[in-house]
């Protein structure tokens, strides 16, 4: 008898567990351990023993043992692998602004442990946003501009950048257990690195437990391609934590995307996730795919201790911003202390066709200023009534992030899963 209540208790833990993990990232134990630095200024790394610079054209590996200095815009080309070993470090060089370009044919194998992740850091002692430039990948997956090709410039050499293509099963190697940090760079006329930059890429490319910190730019900039993506973390970052654009076709699960009222910039175009289609409409081959993103069991928040402050001071924009002709479809995903959750582009019709479009379905929203709203309208009436019908299943909350989450100011151990019992919340506070 002792045994089989014994079984019972721990059958009804697990259960209790699996309640808990409904909505937002979910694990029963905290994925974020282990590998994830959420004060990477505080840390001391090593000094570079090895320089990576100019064009990398036959397959190489780099060892833990030794320490790289990425010098000025680094070119894996020719159908080239580079292979990581796990604990490798790797610094960005501040003076030169170094970046790495995986071109289109050439691969990245970063294939690190939770125990040992591969490390993209400055090399500034006082590190800042957008320090070096960040990690670009080209692959030759189909992206919806004309001729199915398009060129990631910025500073970097035309010749060498051209991504996209037909193949939706690209393969551009494994980003897995990495981390990238205080990447960026701002292009003087041209625009912004992002932390990581997956431009046509396709859904061979295992891309799973990557961090991308104090980002100058964009965390996860992703243009067109077909991919599949888990346990990312965007921590931070100035611009966008996720941005789709160019047609692409994502599914992204059990990611995180944390916010600061104070870091985070506050302009209009900057938010958790943007989902666009295209940046010029004139470039834009209406034919082909549009973007899509289906994205499940994402936790996106401002860890503000005083949000409702911080909101009123005007410091904290939507979370979600969805453009004109793009779908979102989003489920068991929590979006907490932003004005509004989700804003739709202007030129997007609430219509049955629009509707179906973007979905969201078994959400927590919580301490949001407004849930979805049309840009440029104040009235919501029609949304709040569609997406708060019980059919979806959305949950609406006021909770302080001390009681919503488990433990988010944990300084080396935070966990941002949602509490026991968060995802009972009563759907009538909206």
């Amino acid at each position: 008898m002792k045994k089989f209540t014994q079984i019972i208790c721990v059958l009804f833990t697990v259960a209790s567990m699996s309640a808990q993990q409904e909505k937002g990232i979910m694990g029963y134990t905290n994925w974020l351990n282990n590998w994830t630095e959420f004060k990477p200024n505080k840390v001391e790394y090593s000094e570079a023993n090895q320089i990576l610079a100019g064009n990398i054209s036959t397959s190489t590996k780099l060892l833990k043992k030794n320490v790289y200095v990425l010098q000025g815009n680094v070119y894996l080309t020719n159908n080239a692998v580079l292979t990581i070993e796990p604990g490798t470090l790797i610094i960005g060089d501040f003076e030169t602004k170094g970046t790495l370009v995986v071109t289109k044919g050439a691969s990245i194998i970063a294939d690190g442990l939770e125990t040992d992740p591969i490390v993209f850091t400055s090399n500034r002692s006082q590190k800042k946003a957008g320090d070096w430039g960040g990690i670009v990948i080209l692959g030759d997956a189909p992206i919806n501009k004309f001729g199915n090709v398009s060129s990631y410039n910025l500073d970097l050499d035309p010749t060498l950048t051209t991504y996209g293509g037909d193949n939706a099963a690209g393969n551009s190697g494994i980003l897995r257990f990495v981390r990238i940090e205080f990447a960026g760079k701002k292009v003087k006329g041209a625009g912004t690195f992002n932390g990581l930059t997956l431009a046509g890429v396709g859904n061979k490319t295992i891309l799973e437990n990557i961090m991308v910190s104090y980002s100058g730019g964009d965390s996860f900039g992703i243009f067109g391609g077909d991919l599949n993506a888990t346990k990312l973390v965007s921590y931070k970052t100035i611009n966008d934590d996720y941005k789709f654009t160019q047609g692409a076709q994502c599914r992204l699960h059990n990611s995180l995307a944390v916010r600061s009222s104070y870091l985070s910039s506050n302009k209009d175009g900057s938010r958790c996730m943007e989902v666009a289609s295209y940046e010029k409409k004139s470039e834009t081959d209406f034919t082909k795919k549009q973007t899509l993103v289906i994205a499940s069991n994402i936790t996106m928040l401002n860890d503000s201790e005083n949000i409702n402050a911080d909101i009123q001071s005007g410091l904290v924009k939507e979370a979600i911003y969805v453009a004109e002709n793009a779908s979102l479809q989003m489920k068991r995903s929590v979006i907490s202390g932003f004005n509004p959750a989700v804003l739709l582009d202007s030129k997007t019709e609430i219509n049955d066709a629009n509707l179906k479009k973007i979905k969201f379905e078994e959400m927590f929203f919580n301490q949001c200023k407004g849930n979805i709203f049309t840009e440029f309208n104040s009235n919501n009436e029609d949304l709040e009534s569609w997406y708060g019908n019980s059919v979806f299943f959305n949950v609406y909350s006021q909770s302080d992030n001390k009681e919503t989450f488990i433990d988010i100011f944990n300084p080396k151990r935070p966990d941002f899963r949602l509490q026991l019992g968060k995802i009972t919340a009563s759907s009538g506070n909206r």
